[in-house]
């Protein structure tokens, strides 16, 4: 199951996918090292397939949920562990 997340979220990226699809309005792929595993971004639609585009430092890219995680929820757990 793909994990869900709200338009204008942030994400973080957990790990890299062999390559990196621009949202451009004709994508193009690129090498995975133009973003970086901790690189945080806004989430700005979904996408047919199951991607999610994200915009990040370097530009807009799609990414599967398995390669993201919410910033909010992880947050939301180490303040709850502090407690």
């Amino acid at each position: 199951m793909s994990e869900e997340f709200a338009i204008g979220s942030k994400v973080r990226v957990v790990a890299l996918p062999p390559y990196i699809k621009t949202a451009e309005p004709m994508p193009m792929l690129r090498p995975p090292d133009i973003i970086n595993v901790g690189e945080e971004g806004i989430v700005l639609d979904r996408r047919p397939g199951g991607y999610w585009g994200i915009r990040f430092a370097k530009g807009a890219f799609l990414l599967d949920s398995q390669y993201l995680e919410s910033v909010e929820t992880h947050t939301q757990e180490k303040s709850g562990e502090e407690k």
